[in-house]
Parts: structure tokens; C-alpha cells; sequence
């Protein structure tokens, strides 16, 4: 995810009390702020994690009062479960309870586009982690944010809307996932999205594209002279135009496609959760961090959960537990109630319920590093962000009109190639008219500039995710284990030289002015790379830790209903399921996941497959 326009606060801010949610969850213990890692994104701001309860408390999770009971449970309140959550309940019956940690999203912030820098290392709404050092990173703690609200990562992220390429989805069926072809989950993506153009069009192919689902998926009206140098540039160094990269072909530079609507971020908790707040048969709770799954036997029953004023309740499930808490979370939960690797469980004094060596690993993400330089001749959201400047921008935006503070923190897109050979494109470019201090997000650099961030689409590197402790309240250990393969190393000096190619091409000529990283003196491949490995950051994209596959598969955590193995009435539906990392930001494949395990849980035939 590239670079935002503001600077990042930690504001207390009042509840919203639009919709109905019962509080009660998260123990509110002591803060202890620390500092970010100097090379994290965000590096100098602070970082607050909750201070650890005594060995006696530690051991208090045992429910009080009486128990409630729902057809579903779901475990998490982010992309995938608002999502759930709706579609569930649509028919007035079923019942459904969905249990979130963090609070409501009602941050004022989270409703503007570049107010995600506000939210993105703010620990009201967002989980702080850091990954474990590793040679990929230089033996840097790389910032790990991931949502922690309604809405989730939907409602902190940069909103890009990147369905990724038909490959990826018939790599996961070839796997042995049955249903889970391109032309198996198209209609899912077509069923969630409202494809809307800048003047109210419904641009790219029908077969292809969603007229009628609750999320707008709409392209920025906003106009800068470095976009279109930059998408000049792109043409120029040899990447086609390309008006739709979620259409046929992913390759090539375009505007991006973002949940934005008139200005305003649509998260999956404001274009589905809410619209169903009124339904007797759904009951959301915030502040509500879900510590265990119960078991009976092999049997998943229901859920504990802590309340707010730190008392611990139990929910029942007459159908099935659904664990909807990310890639990061949904491993960690699965671990903390015995589920997961015997010996990973047993170091930490956790029974064995179920000894399933696949939960926690395949850890998959995007990995990349932000080539920055100044600018000349022309102005940057540097400019526009400050003064009165930032004041005409704000009116701008309140009116619905085109300004710097609705956009995706990326504006363009570049589907490039590390080899000209290859069938489909394996870098992406996302380029913004801003620079950032020290190439990360979180502060603004004093004069002009752009940013160019570049990423390898299908990474094979992978990293697991396991529990430090039997304590709940313990964040979980990230191992990402980047750069831990020779392509992955190699495509990233690629990705970077790309970027390069494209500054240095004849449109953008009259206004680049100097690299300001990587640097005129970082020149060899092994500079490159040192470079990399000492700058990179996360997309935030994780996926892959309780992967989806079939029977043959020891490592697989879930069927291809999205069922865990060897566990009776326990599905997980979030990016955990996913087999390997899709060629694109995580947010809509998501929504298709969610979308597709509705449908599942619920026993409906699944949507026709589309004729493509």
C-alpha cells in the first residue's frame, strides 16, 4: 500500500451509536507505548500494546452467567464478516451473533480516503504488530497493521479494489479446491461490486463486471499533471494502456479502482453490515475479543469471549463456529484452542484438541520498497495538504468534488513484467504524486515529490504465524520470511529498475528533478538488493495460514467448503483460506471468499459459472 496525504494522530474519539451493538469485550488494561522500529513504516510514531495481566488472571477465562445461542457465531468483525454477517441473516431467520474486537467504526477519520493515515497505526482501530526479524528485512521489525474495528482492514486500508488475475483462481482450483476456478467465484465478485464511472457510466465488459452489489467500485475524477506523465511514461517504457485491470487482462498502467464513493470510503461494514443493523436475527458486539473456541470432542460448540469491563461470556452455535478474524488472527485463535501444531501447543501448556500441522504456516504477503524522488515544475499532494491549501481541499471534498483528500493513497496502477516472455504480469507498480520522509508512510517530505512503490504479485516466499503464550492478550509472532527465494530476490531488484525506467522516460522529462531513494549511488544489483532488504515494507496483505486444499494435502487447514479438517461445525471464511497470494491487494478476493462461504453455510447452490 503506497503513501497517504496526512500526518498520523491518536485520537480518542466518541462511540457511534447508529446501529445496534452491544458493547462488551476487550479488557481496557494498561497502555504501554513504545517506539516503532526505526525502519518500520510509520518509524518514530508511537506504538501501544496492552500490558500482560498476572499469572493469576491469566488463567480467569472461564465464561460467566448463562449462555446464548445462535445458529452462527462468528469470530471476528472485518472485510470477510460484515460480509457474512448480512448475507446470513437476510432471510430473517437465521441467527447470527458477530463478536469484534476493537470498537465501532466511528472515526471520523476512517470515512475519508486519505484519512487512513489517521487510522493505520492508531491502536483504537488498528491491530500494532511487528514481524520478527529476519535476512529479508535486514534484521528489521517491519510494522505489521491490520484492522481492528467494523469493517476491519476494509476500514483502515487504502480501499484499492483489485480482484487480481484469472490465473491465480485456477491455480487454486488445479490445487484440488473444487469450485474455486475463475469461472467458479466471477459471479461472487460480480454479486458484491457496483462498477460505477467518473460521470455515472457503468464502464468495462457486463460478462465481467457487477452492476448491482451493495460496494461502489469507482475510478478517481481527480486530475494532476504527474498522473499523467506517469501513465505516459508507463506507455513509453513498454506497458500498454490497460482501461480495466479487473477485466480480461490485468496487464498494463491505469487509475485505480477504489472503494470510494462521492468521496467517502465504503467499507464492508458500512455498505453491508450496516444496512442490516436493524434485523432482530443479528446481534453485533464491539469490544469483543473472542479468547477461545469450545469443543466438544471433535465438535466446535461455541465461543469465549471477554466483555469490556473484563467479565468473560460464552456464545453456542447450533450449526457452526465461523472464525472470520484474518490471516494474522485466525491462526492465533485456532492455536490458543488447541487446534493447530501438537508440539507448537504443548510447549505452551495448550491440550491438544485436534493436532492439524498446517495452522499458522504458508504465511503469504506482498513485500516491496517505495522508489521516491523531488519534483520540479509542478506541485505534489506534498503542496496541497498544508495551509489553506489543506483547508480548500477539505471543502472540496465536503462538497462530493474531486479534491486530494478522496483518493486511494495509490492512483495508478502498473501491471508490469520481470521477464517479456512470461504469459501474465508478475510486478505491481502503484504510483502517487507525494512523498514521504524517509521513503515511509506517516510523514509528509517538505517539498515536492512522488512515490512509486513496487511489489512482486506472486511471491513464493512464505512465513507462519504461531502464539507466544497461552495468554489471549499476547500478540502472535510473525515470521514473513521475505526474500527467502532466489526469484523473489531477483524480481524485486527488477521491480525497482522498472520504477526507474519509467522516472527516467521522456514524459516525465520536465519534472523529475532527483532520486531521492534508492539514490544515484545505489547502482548494481547487489546494491539494489541491499536496498530492498533494508527499506521494504508489507502490503498488509497476509494470506494463507489456514490454507484451503484438498484431502492429500498434510498442510491444509480447511476443505474446499471452507471446513476444517477433522473439526465438526468449525469453517473459517477470511485470506487465511487462501492457497497462495493472489496477483493483487487482498481487500475484493476477500469479499468474494465471504460471499461464496454465505452461500455454502447456508446450503444454496452455488451461482452458475460464468461463460468466459
Amino acid at each position: 500500500m503506497p503513501g497517504a496525504a496526512l500526518a498520523h494522530p491518536h485520537a480518542k474519539l466518541p462511540c457511534f451509536a447508529a446501529m445496534r451493538i452491544e458493547s462488551g469485550g476487550q479488557p481496557r488494561l494498561p497502555l504501554a507505548v513504545v517506539g516503532t522500529p526505526p525502519h518500520c513504516p510509520g518509524a518514530g510514531m508511537p506504538v501501544y500494546t496492552e500490558k500482560l495481566p498476572g499469572r493469576a488472571a491469566r488463567d480467569r477465562w472461564t465464561s460467566e452467567g448463562p449462555m446464548e445461542t445462535f445458529d452462527y457465531v462468528i469470530a471476528g468483525g472485518g472485510t470477510a464478516a460484515c460480509i457474512l454477517a448480512a448475507r446470513l441473516t437476510e432471510d430473517g431467520t437465521t441467527t447470527v451473533c458477530l463478536l469484534e474486537a476493537g470498537p465501532p467504526d466511528s472515526n471520523p477519520y476512517i470515512r475519508i480516503p486519505a484519512g487512513f493515515m489517521k487510522t493505520l497505526y492508531n491502536p483504537a482501530v488498528t491491530w500494532n504488530l511487528t514481524h520478527e526479524p529476519c535476512e529479508g528485512t535486514a534484521g528489521r521489525r517491519v510494522y505489521a497493521g491490520q484492522g481492528r474495528t467494523l469493517g476491519g482492514s476494509s476500514s483502515i486500508n487504502g480501499m484499492i479494489y483489485n480482484r487480481g488475475q484469472a490465473a491465480d483462481y485456477d491455480g487454486w482450483a488445479q490445487r484440488g479446491n473444487r469450485g474455486w476456478a475463475y469461472a467458479d467465484i466471477l459471479p461472487y465478485f460480480k454479486r458484491t461490486e457496483r462498477r460505477i464511472g467518473p460521470g455515472g457510466e457503468k464502464p468495462g465488459d457486463d460478462r465481467l463486471r457487477g452492476r448491482d452489489g451493495a460496494l461502489p467500485v469507482t475510478t478517481t475524477r481527480w486530475q494532476h499533471p504527474l498522473l499523467d506523465a506517469f501513465i505516459a511514461a508507463a506507455v513509453e517504457s513498454g506497458v500498454p494502456l490497460n482501461e480495466d485491470y479487473n477485466g480480461a487482462d490485468q496487464f498494463g498502467v491505469c487509475r485505480v479502482q477504489s472503494a470510494i464513493l462521492l468521496g467517502k470510503r465504503y467499507s464492508t461494514a458500512t455498505a453491508f453490515l450496516h444496512p442490516a443493523r436493524g434485523r432482530a436475527n443479528l446481534s453485533v458486539r464491539t469490544n469483543a475479543l473472542v479468547t477461545r473456541i469450545t469443543l466438544e470432542g471433535r465438535r466446535a460448540t461455541g465461543l469465549i469471549y471477554r466483555r469490556d469491563d473484563g467479565s468473560v461470556a460464552s456464545l453456542a452455535a447450533r450449526r457452526s463456529v465461523i472464525v472470520s478474524a484474518g490471516a494474522l488472527h485466525s491462526p492465533k485463535l485456532l492455536q490458543l484452542s488447541g487446534i493447530g501444531p501438537a508440539d507448537l501447543l504443548r510447549e505452551h501448556g495448550i491440550a491438544v484438541a485436534h493436532d492439524l500441522p498446517g495452522v499458522g504456516s504458508n504465511l503469504g504477503d506482498h513485500y516491496g520498497a517505495r522508489v521516491v524522488a523531488r519534483v520540479k515544475n509542478t506541485d505534489s499532494l506534498n503542496n496541497r495538504v498544508k495551509g489553506a491549501r489543506l483547508l480548500f481541499e477539505g471543502v472540496k471534498w465536503a462538497l462530493g468534488q474531486p479534491s486530494a483528500l478522496s483518493n486511494s493513497p495509490g492512483v495508478i496502477h502498473a501491471f508490469c513484467k520481470s521477464d517479456p516472455g512470461l504469459d501474465n504480469p508478475d510486478l505491481n507498480l502503484t504510483f502517487m504524486p507525494a512523498s514521504f520522509k524517509a521513503g515511509v508512510l506517516g510523514v509528509l517530505d517538505d517539498v515536492a515529490g512522488m512515490t512509486c512503490a513496487a511489489s512482486i504479485s506472486r511471491p513464493e516466499s512464505t512465513g507462519t504465524v504461531s502464539i507466544d503464550s497461552s495468554n489471549p492478550l499476547a500478540p502472535p509472532i510473525l515470521r514473513p520470511n521475505y526474500f527467502s527465494t532466489e526469484n523473489d530476490r531477483r524480481r524485486g531488484v527488477i521491480g525497482v529498475k522498472t520504477v526507474r525506467r519509467i522516472f527516467r522516460a521522456a514524459a516525465f522529462r520536465d519534472y523529475l528533478d532527483t532520486e531521492t531513494l534508492p539514490g544515484a549511488d545505489v547502482r548494481t544489483d547487489e546494491d539494489l538488493l541491499a536496498f530492498l532488504r533494508g527499506n521494504a515494507g508489507s502490503g498488509w496483505h497476509y494470506n494463507g495460514t489456514c490454507k484451503m486444499g484438498p484431502e492429500g494435502d498434510a498442510m491444509a487447514v480447511v476443505n474446499d467448503q471452507l471446513a476444517v479438517r477433522g473439526i465438526d461445525g468449525l469453517h473459517i471464511a477470511d485470506a487465511s483460506v487462501m492457497p497462495c497470494t493472489p496477483s493483487g491487494n487482498t481487500m475484493a478476493p476477500v469479499m468474494m471468499i465471504a460471499e461464496k462461504a454465505a452461500d455454502m453455510l447456508l446450503g444454496k447452490q452455488a451461482l452458475p459459472r460464468a461463460e468466459i
